[in-house]
């Protein structure tokens, strides 16, 4: 019994290992330019072992982008001030701030996720996949609308669309050539846009 807990606590530690070693590699290299031989060196493994825990780079990607968002739906649970009626500015600040926070947090891995996109269709649907099913809460949160729309889909990718493309412009693009918003300024003029065109008010 010792033995078996002990190939699973080593199994365990190798598999966290290796995705450690993956943000680090992505954040210095870029995904495109990352080979699953940088990711086992990183993470001082036999290149072998990556294998008994992910098929390919982009599977790791796939289990990297699932750890981030259960993480977060964890968080906001323990975290003050969450609120659901985005008729309400505060409601929505709160959650572009939520936003803002995960994107720099995960800076490698969301801009790996839109270079895999890029080059590989299939991979980006089912990283978007991935990401819709983690939208679907954010239904209940359009619902205190004055005019909830009929499709509240379409609406939240849109929503999604607008913050993913700001961040990686201002947390990605524009620092390389010495460009930045302060955080609060970034937060606050996303959360107007939103509020505006959720409900109409200035």
């Amino acid at each position: 019994m010792t033995d078996t807990v002990s190939r699973r606590e080593r199994a365990a530690g190798t598999e966290a290992a290796l995705k450690q070693a993956a943000r680090e590699v992505f954040a210095e290299r870029g995904y495109l330019n990352t080979k699953i031989t940088d990711i086992t060196a990183a993470a001082g493994r036999a290149t072998g072992s990556f294998y008994n825990h992910f098929a390919s780079k982009e599977e790791l990607l796939e289990q990297l982008l699932k750890d981030m968002l259960a993480a977060a739906d964890e968080a906001v649970v323990d975290v003050a001030g969450h609120d659901a009626d985005f008729s309400k500015i505060s409601a929505i600040r709160w959650h572009v701030a939520a936003f803002w926070g995960f994107y720099q947090a995960h800076l490698p891995e969301m801009v790996a996720v839109k270079q895999a996109a890029m080059v590989d269709p299939e991979l980006g649907r089912r990283l978007q996949r991935i990401m819709a099913d983690d939208d679907q809460h954010m239904i209940e949160h359009l619902a205190h609308l004055p005019n909830p729309p009929a499709d509240p889909i379409p609406v939240i990718s849109a929503m999604n669309a607008l913050m993913e493309g700001f961040a990686y412009t201002w947390l990605v693009v524009n620092p390389a050539d010495g460009q930045t918003i302060p955080d609060n300024d970034a937060i606050d003029l996303l959360t107007n846009l939103l509020h505006h065109g959720l409900t109409g008010r200035s």
